[in-house]
């Protein structure tokens, strides 16, 4: 059983969200709230497996409840609700840790999918849609102070194959792209993108392509 709390400001929105996960038979909602404070607190008392934030809630707002609450280091994962899909708080909230971002407007089929992902330790947003989102805020990363910078301690530990794949993988590249791509069975594939995550620390997909934008393995 998945338990799902819900965080978003509006009463309404609030309501039809958990008469849609409640009609599920995997699902669970054990608590909402109306601001960022009150969904740090209530996963911190709950540990829900999912959290569904919304980005926009008076006081403190879902981008810093997120990174809080991921700070914390329990097991529950953070889905961003925009309300377009290149919101600009959106890469905030996949930087500060949330495993994916959806629209609100998403289809009931695309948000119950997109739950289950995230709690299994997927992430949940498309190549394409990560494709875009990154290359909409890319410009937003800060300058390397060096010019000529010393190879980034996270990717150290990385085979040449493997960062070969987490470049692809900031490009946007599905499992099958990359298989197909690169000549690959596809889960060999899967088998260096979980080494790829392990060794750099990247909690989902998402965080290893923050950081292939970070590190410039993608430009």
């Amino acid at each position: 059983m998945t338990t799902v709390l819900i965080a978003d400001d509006q009463p309404l929105q609030r309501f039809g969200f958990r008469m849609l996960l409640e009609s599920q038979d995997d699902m669970t909602v054990v608590g909402e709230a109306a601001n960022g404070a009150e969904a740090v607190r209530a996963t911190a008392e709950l540990h829900p497996d999912v959290v569904l934030m919304d980005v926009r809630m008076p006081g403190l707002d879902g981008i810093e409840a997120t990174r809080r609450i991921v700070a914390a280091g329990g097991r529950t994962r953070v889905l961003i609700l925009t309300t377009f899909d290149l919101d600009e708080y959106a890469y905030s909230g996949l930087r500060a840790g949330a495993s994916g971002f959806l629209v609100k407007d998403a289809q009931p089929e695309e948000l119950l999918s997109g739950i289950r992902a995230v709690a299994t330790g997927d992430a949940v947003v498309a190549p394409s849609l990560t494709r875009r989102l990154l290359d909409a805020y890319v410009h937003h990363l800060p300058a390397a102070a060096d010019p000529d910078p010393s190879p980034d301690s996270r990717l150290a530990a990385l085979t040449d194959r493997e960062t070969e794949i987490l470049r692809v993988m900031g490009r946007g590249w599905t499992n099958t792209e990359i298989a197909e791509r690169l000549h690959l069975a596809e889960s060999t594939v899967k088998t260096h993108v979980g080494r790829i995550l392990s060794k750099t620390g990247s909690r989902d997909r998402v965080q290893a392509v923050i950081l292939a934008y970070d590190t410039k393995l993608v430009g």
